[in-house]
């Protein structure tokens, strides 16, 4: 026995694989970007945490020199110092991370820290 095939139906199997392999791009497509936002929130929060704590060694000694060392610190890891406050001995910075996102352009990721004596 042969399979007669009806015309209309002809290829339609190309057509569905053409469509769930595009639908898995997509999905990949959003996972990676997703991927890509959390590796930059995790970025941006560490070298807030590392320019608070070293400039948080110089806040009580010398308090302008601890916005500078921060400052340093985060350029260091890529960063940028937007903020950076020091007050009775506590610092506290904020840093942005530059995200190029694919279709979305380019974004900035921001994060807080503060250090000082315990």
């Amino acid at each position: 026995m042969r399979w007669r095939w009806v015309g209309c139906e002809r290829g339609s199997a190309t057509i569905w694989l053409i469509c769930v392999m595009a639908l898995v791009w997509l999905v990949a497509g959003g996972l990676v970007a997703s991927g890509m936002v959390r590796v930059a929130r995790h970025r941006a929060q560490s070298a807030a945490d590392l320019s608070a704590l070293a400039g948080a060694v110089h806040a009580l000694a010398a308090p302008a020199q601890a916005c500078h060392r921060a400052r340093t610190l985060a350029t260091a890891n890529h960063a940028t110092l937007t903020r950076c406050t020091v007050r009775t001995g506590v610092i506290q910075v904020q840093v942005a991370v530059q995200l190029p996102i694919p279709l979305l352009g380019l974004r900035t990721m921001t994060a807080h820290a503060r250090a000082g004596p315990a």
